[in-house]
């Protein structure tokens, strides 16, 4: 009987203002048969330091982060603290 663990980064979503959320999957496999499964959600938000980011999730950001993106969700940041 062999166990092994694996982790893997199976789902990455880009939201509308930019945000990008990643679920990671651990597995169990028993003789190469998926004994189980447990998942660790983590959100990134535009401008965030990616430092201990998967590299497959920090390109994604590197992507999708323009300059644009990222001041504009400073703005909606700024805007929703104005009392």
């Amino acid at each position: 009987m062999s166990l092994t663990k694996t982790k893997v980064i199976d789902q990455i979503t880009v939201t509308e203002s930019g945000a990008v959320l990643y679920r990671e999957a651990t597995r169990i496999l028993e003789d190469g048969v998926e004994i189980s499964k447990t998942y660790h959600r983590s959100s990134l938000v535009p401008g965030q330091d990616l430092s201990g980011v998967p590299s497959n999730v920090a390109a994604v950001c590197g992507a999708v982060w323009t300059a644009e993106v990222v001041a504009a969700y400073q703005a909606a940041v700024q805007q929703q603290q104005q009392p």
